[in-house]
C-alpha cells in the first residue's frame, strides 16, 4: 500500500514537462526572455505568454511612474496622449507576437494569449487549466503601484496559490 502511494508521489512530482506562465505588459526583450529561461533550464519547459491590452491605465500613476525614473519627456507624452483602444490591442498584439518569437529564437516552447485588462480573473483560470507551475511576471517599474503591493505581481500571490516571480523588463533586478 505504501509502494503504491509512493509511487503516485513520484509520477505526481516527475511530471514530464513544467508550464511557466509568464505576464508581461510589453513585449519582452532578449535579456527578459533568457533570464527567464535560464531559470528554469533544468525542466523541459513551457511558457504560456499572456499580454493585457491595459487600455485602464491610469493617468495619474502612469505620470508619476515616469517622474520617479526621470523619464520627462515620458511622462509629458502620459500627459499629453492617451491610445484609442484599436491602438492598445495593437500594440499588445505586437508585444505578443515579439515575445513569443523571442521564445522560439531561444529555441524554447511558448504560446500564448491577449488578455483584458485586468490579468488576475485570466491568471485564475490559466493557471487551473494549464496546472501551471509558476507564474512570472515581467514589468517596468510602477513606483506607486509596488509602493503599495497593488502590481499584478503581488496581487496574483495573494490570490493563485502558486510561486510569482516578478521581473523588471530589461534589467537584472527583481520586483
Amino acid at each position: 500500500m505504501a509502494f503504491t502511494g509512493l509511487t503516485s508521489a513520484v509520477g505526481t512530482y516527475a511530471r514530464a514537462m513544467a508550464v511557466i506562465i509568464v505576464l508581461s505588459e510589453e513585449a519582452l526583450r532578449e535579456s527578459d526572455v533568457a533570464a527567464i529561461v535560464n531559470l528554469h533550464a533544468e525542466r523541459d519547459t513551457r511558457f504560456h505568454v499572456l499580454v493585457p491590452e491595459d487600455t485602464e491605465r491610469s493617468l495619474v500613476t502612469d505620470f508619476i511612474d515616469h517622474l520617479s525614473l526621470g523619464e520627462l519627456r515620458e511622462a509629458w507624452h502620459e500627459l499629453t496622449h492617451r491610445p484609442s483602444p484599436e491602438e492598445t490591442r495593437m500594440a499588445a498584439d505586437e508585444a505578443l507576437a515579439t515575445s513569443l518569437r523571442r521564445f522560439a529564437d531561444a529555441d524554447v516552447t511558448a504560446d500564448g494569449a491577449v488578455i483584458a485588462d485586468d490579468p488576475i480573473p485570466v491568471l485564475r483560470q490559466a493557471v487551473n487549466s494549464l496546472s501551471a507551475d509558476q507564474l512570472v511576471v515581467v514589468t517596468r517599474p510602477h513606483a506607486v503601484d509596488d509602493t503599495f503591493h497593488r502590481d499584478w505581481a503581488s496581487r496574483a500571490r495573494d490570490d493563485l496559490g502558486l510561486p510569482v516571480l516578478h521581473l523588471y523588463s530589461g534589467t537584472n533586478r527583481l520586483g
